[in-house]
């Protein structure tokens, strides 16, 4: 019997200080999001949008392997953005009490913060920014905050 199925596998060696930095028009802030695989997929979704991305404290680690598969490679090619180099300007996605993401304004630069998976934005995130909220018909409470994050990024994709 092979273990070789089970022995592990090097994808890439990358030193972390070689993967891409600066800004873009439109960042996601990621706010403490935990699920390796919503960091990755958001880090995807903002390389098919042209965005960049950041990482408060506590989010999951995008180069651990599950965000690296999630990301398909994308985490190579977004800009990780300083948490501090937020664009001020910006859209915090909250699941209930925002205004209609459609109304959100679009000037750039401009943050589009996302919140844990469990516990949303805190009010700190919400106060200075344009709350949205995405209105989803039918029987869902709310989005995954990955879905979340990519019809954000549609949107305001479209109206640009």
């Amino acid at each position: 019997m092979s273990t070789l199925g089970h022995a592990p596998r090097v994808v890439a060696v990358y030193r972390r200080a070689d993967l891409p930095t600066g800004s873009r028009d439109v960042v996601l802030g990621l706010w403490r999001v935990s699920d390796p695989g919503n960091v990755g997929t958001l880090v995807r979704t903002a390389d098919a949008f042209g965005a960049g991305v950041t990482l408060s404290a506590e989010c999951a680690d995008p180069t651990g392997s599950r965000a690296l598969r999630a990301s398909a490679g994308a985490i190579f090619r977004v800009p990780l953005v300083p948490w501090d180099a937020l664009p001020a300007r910006g859209i915090a996605l909250v699941a209930h009490g925002g205004a209609p993401l459609a109304d959100a304004p679009v000037e750039t630069p401009l943050a589009v913060v996302l919140g844990s998976e469990r516990e949303g934005l805190p009010d700190h995130l919400v106060t200075d920014r344009y709350a949205a909220t995405i209105s989803t018909p039918g029987q869902a409470e709310s989005l995954n905050v990955a879905a979340a994050g990519a019809i954000a990024l549609y949107e305001l994709s479209r109206r640009g």
